[in-house]
């Protein structure tokens, strides 16, 4: 640090005092590689030096040159010293007004360094000339080290934001960006949304606060302002400028914990929504349990009664050989009608069984997604109350700083004093320079109103379009709510007529199968004598039957299960049809919401039309009536030019008369003198 003092002392034509002891400066066990020349107002001369010196392996990592009140050239030189550093990391340029100049200075900086992974630049004012933005964006694109960058309180238009978007899909290395409290807009957002496809290193990037039109006028006005001031007027001022700009942080951050705050209490509202229906379809799940458990202590009961009357058959059985060669047939046909069906069944049930999977996870993904909203609103309110502090310590140090500045005023009133003449010469020329700059931003001002006026009619055209496309969707929602509505009603019933059918045929068979049993009981008494002789061989074919009937029921008691099954995949897809159709509902009145939302932002958007209309004709009446004044001073002027021409000719003529008084009395004269008496005798 000693080294680098002597040297900025030895380059330097008129070192600064402050400089020179913030060099002297023992630093922080914290800060060894740290230059911070934070608030000094640095010279030319001054800049001119450290451009000198650091460029090569300075002996720093963070240079820290916020608040200093750089010039557009001192600006220029400094940057173009780092451009060959390859030791410092971390640059914070925040407060110092850079514009056309500075922003190519910094997009030369990002072409050619290549160790700043750090880059703050808030409070300036890089984005009210497009030139040179669009060279920084250039620079950006190119550059392959920087990882962090600070844009915030730029006045970066939508048209910066385009021009950010083409260099973000060019760069592979920023991770973080801040373009709070800009004026980006709707189409900025969206050029911005769209470079994100196809940029994949980008892990943060910040948009808040960019629909504020009039800071940018009273950023400029203040900054301009400024420009014409002496060295203590301009600090206090810019102290003040960073008080109000501290109270407009401070509400905004109030602003923006309350809509946390009713994010929160949206979500958690939502929440309790879903558990709710949560809830509501364990309840279903457990009655369709209770009424599938009822039916299968029915089916169970119609099962025993079957064994009963299948265990009196048994008995009658043996008696007949015929009956059980016919029984067999029929066993074997029921067995191949059971296979059929089995094999539909099973299908059916993985197909329910894979919908339900996937409907289990949509579920989940939903939840997930819930989680995420609220654990990112908090993560923002903790990232708030952090600024808040950070904001406190700020104006704590800057009040220190203010004291300081009124130390060394008191100690630079004398010389002040003996610099007053040269001040005034010097005041004269900056007040021609500040009248000539007021008119450049009264025609920058003026093709900003048109800009505008451009821009809220494009952005209304957009809107309309969007609204439109909104409804269609809806529309298109509505209908497809409906078909699903229909096609589920035509499922069910169709499910419920096949079960009808499925159990009428069912009910048939076992009438056909007891009616041709008591026929075949009434051939089998009569022929129960001549079958007494058979008994010993039949015991064998009646042990095989006796085989086959337990297979037979196990298939029916799995036909039964799968019945089951089916009705309960049935009971859980209507219920699942209306948590989507409540699932519907509720995003079309978002959609809505969003819609109502834009509606309030167009009728704001018409306000501010109305009342750039009314400034309009406020200067169109005003323009009127000095247009009529000057009509009227003119028809004044000519009537006093009228009288002027009638005096004129009143006055030639009595000249005129008294020329002919006096040649009328000159002729009588020289006639009645002698010599005209002899002239007339001779």
């Amino acid at each position: 640090m000693e080294e680098f003092r002597r040297g900025y002392a030895r380059l330097c034509a008129a070192p600064q005092g402050d400089v020179l002891r913030r060099l002297r400066e023992p630093p922080a066990p914290a800060s060894r590689a740290r230059l911070d020349l934070a608030a000094l107002g640095l010279s030319l001369d001054t800049c001119g030096a450290l451009g000198r010196l650091l460029p090569g392996a300075a002996p720093f990592a963070e240079v820290a040159l916020g608040d200093c009140g750089l010039s557009e050239e001192g600006a220029k030189l400094l940057l173009h010293g780092l451009c060959s550093n390859t030791t410092v990391k971390t640059l914070d340029l925040k407060g110092n007004n850079l514009r056309t100049m500075g922003a190519e200075a910094l997009g030369k900086l990002l072409r050619q360094n290549k160790s700043i992974r750090s880059l703050i630049l808030e409070w300036n004012s890089l984005g009210v000339w497009e030139e040179g933005f669009s060279f920084f964006c250039q620079g950006l694109g190119a550059n392959t080290v920087l990882q962090r960058l600070d844009l915030r309180n730029n006045q970066i238009n939508h048209q910066g934001a385009g021009e950010l978007a083409m260099a973000l899909k060019q760069n592979a290395s920023l991770q973080e960006l801040d373009l709070r409290w800009n004026n980006i807009g709707l189409l900025g957002g969206r050029a911005l949304l769209n470079c994100l496809h196809s940029n994949k290193t980008l892990k943060r990037l910040e948009l808040a606060g960019n629909n504020v039109p009039s800071d940018i006028l009273k950023a400029v006005e203040t900054r301009a302002c400024s420009a014409a001031l002496s060295a203590s007027e301009q600090a206090m001022n810019h102290n003040q400028d960073r008080q109000t700009i501290l109270d407009e942080t401070q509400n905004r951050t109030y602003i923006l914990t309350k809509e946390v705050l009713s994010l929160k209490d949206e979500k958690t509202k939502q929440f309790l929504d879903l558990m709710d229906t949560i809830d509501k379809q364990r309840e279903e799940i457990a009655r369709s349990g209770r009424m599938s458990a009822a039916r299968a202590s029915q089916l169970q009961e119609a099962l025993d009664e079957q064994h009963s009357i299948m265990n009196s058959l048994r008995a009658k059985l043996q008696m007949t050989e015929a009956a059980l060669a016919l029984s067999e047939q029929k066993v074997h046909n029921l067995g191949e009608l059971l296979n059929a069906t089995k094999q539909e069944q099973t299908s059916m049930a993985e197909r329910h069984f894979t919908e339900l999977q996937q409907q289990k996870q949509e579920g989940a993904d939903r939840e997930g997604k819930l989680l995420r909203d609220l654990s990112a609103a908090s993560d923002k309110n903790l990232l708030l109350r952090n600024q808040v502090d950070e904001l406190e310590k700020k104006c704590k140090v800057q009040q220190d700083q203010l004291f300081q500045v009124k130390q060394d005023l008191t100690n630079t009133t004398a010389e002040l004093k003996l610099r007053a003449v040269q001040a005034e010469e010097r005041l004269e020329m900056e007040k021609k320079r500040f009248k000539q700059s007021l008119e450049d931003m009264e025609s920058l001002r003026l093709k900003e109103v048109d800009h505008m006026a451009q821009h809220i009619e494009a952005s209304e055209r957009s809107m309309q379009d969007r609204i439109q496309r909104l409804e269609a969707i809806r529309i298109a929602l509505e209908e497809e709510l409906s078909r699903v509505k229909a096609a589920a009603l035509t499922e069910r019933g169709q499910a419920e007529e096949e079960l009808i059918k499925v159990r009428n045929q069912a009910r048939l068979e076992e009438q056909q199968r007891l009616e041709h049993l008591e026929e075949k009981l009434r051939l089998m008494t009569e022929s129960r004598d001549e079958a007494q002789n058979c008994c010993l061989k039949q015991k064998q074919m009646v042990a095989e039957a006796q085989a086959k009937a337990n297979q037979l029921s196990l298939h029916a008691d799995g036909l039964r299960r799968r019945l089951e099954e089916l009705q309960q995949d049935l009971n859980s897809k209507e219920e699942e049809k209306v948590t989507e159709v409540n699932k519907v509902k509720v995003e079309l009145q978002e959609q809505i919401g969003h819609l109502q939302a834009e509606r309030t932002a167009q009728e704001g958007l018409r306000e501010k039309i109305a009342a750039l209309e009314r400034q309009l004709k406020a200067l169109s009446s005003n323009h009127r009536e000095a247009l009529l004044d000057k009509e009227s001073e003119i028809s004044m002027l000519l009537e006093k030019l009228r009288m002027k021409e009638a005096d004129i000719s009143r006055m030639r003529e009595e000249e005129a008369q008294r020329a002919s008084f006096l040649q009328n009395a000159i002729m009588a004269y020289v006639q009645g003198s002698p010599l005209g008496t002899h002239g007339s005798r001779k």
